[in-house]
């Protein structure tokens, strides 16, 4: 596509070159953990006869739960306690999902070739998320990326969670780095609002979340996974842009 001084135009994650940093949320984005998080609500929740004995269905818990900080899930299933009960529930799901999580958390397909990319380039990282930090820890260590990553940031210690930008804005703080040489992969709606909020391009990664919900959260691109050919295209862009800055091109 031509810009409309007749140069090529330049995609959003290519924009950001000289790249400074790379920003990862985790549950959806680093590993499929959804599912876990599905199942350990469905027991908890039929243990208490939730919905009637009805188990919550995968479009009730993107709806009301996937991406969501604590208090807001809270809200959203039960409207009608005491938020400090809410929390409580909500805290003893997390002890169910790290269990699950033990046995069967997997990493997004494609995730270590990306992971090999940032540490190629030498690009600062931190994770960012709303999950309790024992949570984020956790799945970190199974998944062989604790030393990854420089910084941990949790939406629960920011001045508030995603979707407000305050986590994204912390990890820059942390990382040293400024938005504009920093881009994030995501992988909800939430998620993505806060990283456009806070000033940087999102790559979407569809592990769950709908399509159209990611678009209009206004995320730069959206991928099936890390081995999206879209992905590798937009990577090696930012690959020739850094090495025409690098060689003086204009």
């Amino acid at each position: 596509m031509a810009a409309p001084n007749g140069a090529s135009a330049v995609s959003p994650l290519a924009a950001t070159v000289p790249i400074e940093a790379v920003l990862f949320d985790i549950d959806g984005t680093l590993c499929d953990s959804d599912p876990l998080h599905h199942v350990a609500f469905q027991e908890m929740l039929l243990a208490i006869g939730y919905n009637n004995g009805v188990p919550i269905d995968e479009d009730f818990f993107i709806k009301n739960i996937a991406g969501r900080s604590d208090v807001e899930a809270a809200q959203n299933l039960f409207p009608n306690w005491p938020l400090e009960k809410g929390l409580k529930f909500l805290e003893d799901k997390e002890t169910k999902y790290r269990s699950l999580a033990m046995e069967r958390l997997e990493p997004v397909n494609g995730l270590g070739k990306v992971v090999q990319w940032v540490k190629d380039h030498g690009y600062k990282r931190a994770a960012v998320t709303n999950a309790p930090r024992i949570n984020a820890e956790l799945m970190l260590k199974l998944l062989g990326l604790s030393d990854f990553f420089q910084a941990v940031i949790v939406g629960g210690e920011c001045e508030k969670p995603k979707p407000a930008p305050f986590p994204y804005l912390k990890a820059l703080k942390e990382l040293d780095v400024s938005a504009e040489h920093t881009f994030i992969f995501e992988d909800s709606a939430s998620g993505t609002r806060a990283g456009v909020a806070a000033g940087m391009p999102v790559v979407a990664v569809l592990t769950r979340n709908p399509e159209n919900s990611l678009q209009e959260a206004g995320a730069a691109l959206i991928v099936k996974d890390y081995a999206d050919p879209k992905l590798w295209s937009a990577l090696e862009e930012i690959d020739a842009a850094e090495i025409k800055l690098k060689s003086g091109g204009v």
